[in-house]
C-alpha cells in the first residue's frame, strides 16, 4: 500500500458525506441509469508481479439478462447443481482447456480467475438455452465436456474485455522507436556539440556563449533557479529572452522593469512588481525547465543542460524528449563524460552528427587527509552538505552556538529563499561565512565555497520500483557536491573536500578518484495520448490501472531506454479516482509536482480538484480560506515546516493555472502572495536557532504537561492543581505543534462551550421532571 495515503485520504474527507474508498467509487459505470459491471479493480495492497502484467486484471462480474426465459430448461429439465459441478470442475481440470485457453489469450492465472467466473455464473443464474442443452447432452452422454470451450470463451472475453484488444494495446505501447515520434526534428540536419567535463569546467560558459551571439535559442535546465540565471545573464548581456517554467512566464521587457523597481524599492519594504501582459512578441531566445520545452518552434541553437539526468528514474523522459524533439540546427548538451555512449547511439539511430568537446576543472580540488572532528574546526568558506532535515537544524544551530553567522539552503526552501542565502553567504561584505545545506547545492545555485565537508555519505536513494533505501552517494553525486568547492574567479580559487567523520574519510577518497558511472539507459513515459487511446480500450478501468497496464505491456528498447518510475503518478492517480474529472484533466492532475509526503499539500491538491470537478473557479478568496491567510511569522521550527507546505500549495496554484487558465484566475494575486510568504520564510530563515530554541521549549512543555496528566490519572498532582496557566499552555502546545490551527482552536472552544450550555440546560430539565 502506498505509504500514508490512508492518512492523507482520510484527512481529506472531510467536506464529503460518507467518504467511500476511491478504489470502490471509481469502477462503477452507470448505463441508463443503472450501476453495471465493475472495471478493472486494482488495490495497491502489495507488490504486483512485474513480470506477469496478467495480475492487473480482475474479471468483470458478468450478470444474466432479466429478459432472459429459460426456455433450456423447458427443453430438458432442470440440472441438479451437483451435477453442474462436476462436469465443470471436470472440463477446467482436462489439460487440453490450457492450450486452448493460452492460445486465446488466457494465461493460467486468467483461466484461473475466468473459470471461476464461469462456474459462479453457472450455478448462480439460469443459463443461456445454448448452454443449457449442451450441458445436458454432455450429461445423458450424447456430448463431450470439450463442447463447453466456446461458451466458456464467449464468457471469459466478457469477464475480460481486453482479450478482444490485447494485440491494439500492445500496438500503442511500443516504445521501441521514440525517435520516429518527432518527425519535424527528423527532417532537420541537426548537429550535435557534446559538452562534457566536471563542474567548474566551464562547458554550460562555452555554450553559453554560442547561445548569446545565436538569432533564437532555447536553453532547457533542470532547475528553475538555473532557467531564471540564465533569463537575467541572457537578458544582461543584451539578448533579449523570456522566462518559461512550469510556475511563471516572464518576458524580456519584464526584467528591466524587475530590476528598476529592486533598484528603487532596496530601501522600502513594498513588494516587487512582476507586470503581466499576455500580448507581448515572444522573445527569440527562451530559458525554460526541461519539462516545459517546446518542441513545435524552431530554434538556432538549443542548450539542454545537466544531460547527465537523461537516466534520472524519475525525470530522465524530460532530457530525452528534449534530445530527440527539439527542432534546432545546433544542439549543446552539457554535463558529464559518462553519458557521451549513450548520445552517441542515439544519434546513431538518428543518423545525426555529433561533435564532443572535453573541459578540465579549471580550479584545483584537494581532497583533504584529515576530517572535520568537530564543529569547532569549521572555518569561513565551509559548508557542511547534509541529507536530512534533522541534520541541517542541529547542525545550523551548533556552528551558531560557536559564534558563526549561518546560511541554509534545503530542498523545500522557496527560490527566493534560497538565492537570499545564497547572496548572504557570497557576499564579502556580509558576516555570515559558513554554510548548512542538502545536496540542492550540487545544481543550480552559484557559491563562493571554499570547502565542502560530508557530513554524512549515506542519503535515501529510489530505487527502480519507486522505493527508498539509504546506502551511499553515488560516484556522480560525490563529485558533483564536492565540485562546487573552489569557484573560478572567486576568493576561493582552490577547493577543498573533506568528511565531518575521520571513519567517511577513505570512502569520499575513494568516490572521488572514480570516474562518474555511465549512462546507458534514456527514460521514456507514457505521453496523455497513449493513456487516452487505452481509456477507449479499457473504458471501465481506472487511470493508476491504466498506467500500470501501459507500463507491464509496453515494449522498450532495452540497450537503449527504460520506462521511467510512475508510481508518483499512479499515486496521485489514485487519490483523486473518485472524483469526476474528464481524463485528459485527470492525466494533467496527475503530473502535478507535488511532494505526496506532506499531508497538507495532498489534502488541498485534493481539494483543488475537486472545486475544478464543480466548474467553480479556485479564486484568490477560495485559496486564502484553505490556507488559512494570512499567515503569521514562524515561532517554531514546525511553523516553519508547515509554511514551506503552504509555499508549496501556492506554487502548485500558479502551476494549475497555466493548464488551466479559466479555472485558476488570480495567477498575480496569488503570485503577491508567494512573495509575502517567501519573506516570511526567509525571516524564519534568519533565526532558525530561535526556532529551533523554541520548538525544544515547546516539547518540553508538551513532557511536562504529559507528566502532569499522568498525575491527575493517578491522583498525584504533586501538590498543584491544573490552573489556567497550564491549560494555555497545552493549548499553545497544539498550535506549535501543527496538531491544529488558531481559527480551529477558537471553533472547538466555541463547542466546548455550547456542549457546556446544553449539558447544564439538560440538567435543568431532567432535575424539573424528576420534582
Amino acid at each position: 500500500m502506498y505509504k500514508g495515503f490512508s492518512r492523507i485520504w482520510t484527512i481529506s474527507c472531510t467536506d464529503r458525506l460518507p467518504c467511500l474508498s476511491p478504489f470502490v467509487n471509481s469502477v462503477l459505470s452507470s448505463r441508463n441509469g443503472n450501476h453495471s459491471g465493475i472495471g478493472y479493480v486494482f488495490k495497491r495492497t502489495k507488490k504486483h508481479d512485474k513480470s506477469n502484467p496478467s495480475s492487473l486484471f480482475v474479471p468483470v462480474p458478468v450478470k444474466p439478462n432479466p429478459d432472459d426465459i429459460n426456455v433450456g430448461e423447458e427443453f430438458t429439465g432442470r440440472l441438479k447443481k451437483q451435477d453442474l459441478l462436476k462436469t465443470l470442475n471436470k472440463f477446467y481440470q482436462k489439460p487440453e482447456v490450457r492450450v486452448l485457453a493460452c492460445n486465446n489469450g488466457l494465461d493460467d492465472q486468467l483461466l484461473h480467475q475466468a473459470f471461476l467466473s464461469f462456474r459462479r455464473h453457472c450455478l448462480e443464474h439460469d443459463l443461456p438455452p445454448d448452454l443449457h442443452i449442451t450441458i445436458s447432452d454432455i450429461l445423458v452422454g450424447a456430448g463431450h465436456v470439450d463442447d463447453l470451450f466456446p461458451y466458456f470463451l464467449r464468457h471469459a472475453r466478457l469477464a475480460f474485455p481486453h482479450l478482444d484488444c490485447l494485440e491494439d494495446l500492445k500496438k500503442i505501447s511500443d516504445l521501441r522507436t521514440p525517435a520516429s515520434w518527432y518527425p519535424q526534428a527528423r527532417s532537420m540536419n541537426r548537429k550535435i556539440i557534446f559538452h562534457a567535463g566536471p563542474t567548474n569546467s566551464g562547458k554550460t560558459y562555452h555554450a553559453m556563449e554560442r547561445y548569446l551571439t545565436a538569432k533564437s535559442g532555447v536553453y532547457c535546465g533542470p532547475l528553475k533557479l538555473l532557467a531564471t540565471e540564465i533569463y537575467h545573464k541572457s537578458n544582461k548581456r543584451g539578448t533579449p529572452c523570456d522566462l518559461i517554467t512550469g510556475e511563471e512566464r516572464r518576458h524580456a521587457s519584464q526584467y528591466n522593469t524587475i530590476m528598476d523597481n529592486e533598484e528603487e524599492q532596496s530601501s522600502s519594504d513594498e513588494e516587487i512588481f512582476v507586470i503581466n501582459e499576455p500580448e507581448l512578441t515572444p522573445s527569440k531566445h527562451v530559458a525554460c525547465t526541461v519539462e516545459m520545452t517546446s518542441l513545435n518552434d524552431s530554434y538556432e541553437v538549443a542548450i539542454i543542460d545537466e544531460i547527465q539526468m537523461i537516466g534520472d528514474r524519475g525525470r530522465g523522459w524530460a532530457w530525452t524528449r528534449a534530445v530527440l524533439g527539439l527542432q534546432a540546427d545546433e544542439i549543446h548538451l552539457c554535463g558529464e563524460a559518462g553519458s557521451i555512449g549513450l548520445v552517441e547511439e542515439i544519434c546513431n539511430i538518428t543518423g545525426e552528427e555529433i561533435e564532443v568537446r572535453t573541459y578540465k576543472r579549471l580550479t584545483e580540488l584537494k581532497v583533504e587527509h584529515s576530517a572535520l572532528g568537530s564543529l569547532d574546526n569549521v572555518q569561513p568558506g565551509d559548508c557542511i552538505v547534509c541529507f536530512n532535515k534533522n541534520d541541517i537544524y542541529s547542525v545550523s544551530r551548533a556552528i551558531e552556538q560557536r559564534g558563526h553567522e549561518v546560511a541554509v539552503i534545503y530542498g523545500s526552501l522557496p527560490p527566493g529563499t534560497k538565492l537570499a542565502q545564497a547572496n548572504k553567504f557570497n557576499d564579502p561584505e556580509s558576516s555570515c561565512k559558513v554554510m548548512v545545506a542538502t545536496d540542492a547545492i550540487g545544481l543550480g545555485i552559484n557559491l563562493s565555497i571554499r570547502r565542502i565537508i560530508f557530513y554524512s555519505l549515506i542519503k535515501p536513494i529510489v530505487k527502480d520500483d519507486g522505493d527508498k533505501e539509504m546506502d551511499v552517494i553515488s560516484i556522480s553525486q560525490a563529485l558533483q557536491i564536492a565540485g562546487r568547492a573552489g569557484r573560478y574567479g572567486s576568493v576561493w580559487e582552490t577547493g577543498f573536500v573533506t568528511t565531518y567523520r575521520p571513519e567517511d574519510l577513505p570512502t569520499l577518497k575513494i568516490l572521488l578518484s572514480k570516474q562518474p558511472e555511465p549512462v546507458t539507459q534514456a527514460g521514456l513515459h507514457p505521453t496523455a495520448e497513449q493513456m487516452e487511446l487505452y481509456a477507449y480500450h479499457l473504458p471501465h478501468a481506472t487511470l493508476s490501472s491504466l498506467m500500470d497496464i501501459f507500463v507491464h505491456l509496453c515494449t522498450v528498447d532495452d540497450s537503449l531506454y527504460f520506462m521511467c518510475n510512475t508510481e508518483a503518478f499512479k499515486f496521485l492517480a489514485e487519490m483523486i479516482q473518485h472524483v469526476p474529472l474528464p481524463l485528459r484533466a485527470r492525466y494533467v492532475f496527475c503530473c502535478a509536482p507535488i511532494n505526496n509526503k506532506l499531508p497538507f499539500v495532498c489534502a488541498t491538491f485534493l481539494k483543488m480538484v475537486r472545486q475544478y470537478s464543480r466548474n467553480e473557479p479556485l479564486t484568490k478568496s477560495w485559496l486564502s480560506n484553505v490556507v488559512d491567510w494570512p499567515l503569521p511569522a514562524p515561532k517554531t521550527i514546525m511553523d516553519l515546516v508547515h509554511l514551506e507546505a503552504v509555499f508549496d500549495v501556492l506554487e502548485l496554484y500558479l502551476w494549475l493555472s497555466y493548464r488551466f487558465p479559466d479555472m485558476f484566475p488570480d495567477v498575480k494575486l496569488v503570485r503577491e502572495m508567494e512573495a509575502e510568504l517567501d519573506a516570511i520564510i526567509q525571516q524564519g530563515i534568519f533565526q532558525i536557532t530561535r526556532l529551533l530554541r523554541n520548538s525544544e521549549q515547546v516539547l518540553k512543555d508538551g513532557s511536562e504537561m504529559e507528566e502532569v496528566g499522568r498525575g491527575k490519572r493517578s491522583g498525584k498532582i504533586h501538590g498543584h492543581s491544573r490552573s489556567g496557566d497550564e491549560k494555555k499552555k497545552l493549548s499553545e502546545m497544539l498550535v506549535a505543534k501543527g496538531l491544529i490551527t488558531p481559527q480551529m482552536l477558537k471553533e472547538l472552544q466555541q463547542e466546548l462551550t455550547s456542549d457546556k450550555q446544553d449539558r447544564s440546560r439538560n440538567k435543568t430539565i431532567n432535575r424539573n421532571r424528576r420534582k
